[in-house]
């Protein structure tokens, strides 16, 4: 399990976006003020967002190479990945947005849909509508919805934005049995010391858009 990232440029406004780093570990923290450059960060190793030169590695495999003209699109890149918002279909139900995009391969390995929801607890919930979700419980339909993709990598943006104090230890309890139960490697933007604490095996400190710091354990 790998994610490197070589002189991954991308301008933005009011910053340009230079990022070097590699990761072997199960959960990386991308760590840093609001406005440091994470979400574009996880864009960018998703597909949506282009660089401008650099050179992007996920499990030893180049989905981005600006100099031998190497664009994986985001599709093929097989990332899962969970935008803050979440991103649900509101017209479909639980069931309809966990198995939006699924890949049908075997049903006795660790993405099958009945380890999935088996996992995250959503057996009960899935004819329900989304709008009658609280925001922990729309979470975890989108932790399922991505990895029943089967990814590679998981690229998770302040997965607790949005729901209540009183139930984020909760989503966090979550969030660790997908660490433990996905053999892959994932990117965890907080910028919150408690979430790295909690969860994380290394952190990324980013700040304006480049990486100051790298190191194993807790901030």
């Amino acid at each position: 399990m790998s994610i490197v990232l070589r002189d991954v440029v991308l301008p933005l406004a009011p910053f340009t976006l230079d990022v070097s780093f590699a990761t072997t570990r199960r959960i990386t923290a991308l760590y840093g003020p609001s406005g440091a450059g994470k979400t574009s960060l996880l864009e960018t190793i998703a597909g949506l967002r282009t660089p401008a030169t650099g050179r992007i590695e996920l499990n030893e495999r180049v989905v981005f190479d600006a100099a031998q003209r190497v664009f994986v699109p985001p599709r093929a890149r097989r990332v899962g990945y969970v935008p803050q918002d979440d991103a649900l279909f509101p017209h479909l139900s639980v069931r309809q947005n966990v198995s939006y995009g699924a890949t049908r391969d075997g049903d006795d390995d660790v993405f099958a849909f009945a380890h999935v929801v088996d996992v995250l607890e959503l057996e009960p919930l899935l004819g329900r509508g989304v709008a009658h979700l609280s925001g922990g419980e729309r979470k975890r339909v989108a932790l399922a919805r991505a990895l029943l993709s089967r990814p590679e990598v998981l690229l998770l943006d302040e997965p607790l934005a949005g729901v209540d104090v009183v139930l984020r230890d909760r989503v966090l309890e979550y969030l660790v049995r997908v660490r433990d139960a996905f053999p892959i490697p994932m990117l965890y933007v907080t910028h919150q010391r408690e979430e790295v604490a909690a969860i994380c095996e290394e952190l990324v400190l980013l700040d304006r858009g480049r990486v100051v710091d790298q190191s194993s354990g807790i901030v």
